[in-house]
């Protein structure tokens, strides 16, 4: 499952959550610092890892 990165709003905490795929549209995490709604999602890259030789 990947880890998506958040930045809450208010206290300006950043914090990753652990979420399915499929939950990821309609999950909405609460900040862990001070419990605020008001979270938004950070993109970050990624680089795919293959067993291929390129």
């Amino acid at each position: 499952m990947p880890t998506y990165q958040y930045r809450c709003e208010q206290c300006s905490e950043m914090f990753g959550n652990v979420e399915h795929l499929a939950e990821h549209e309609t999950a909405h995490p609460n900040c862990p610092k001070c419990g605020s709604e008001k979270v938004q999602h950070i993109p970050t890259p990624f680089v795919a890892k293959t067993s291929r030789k390129s």
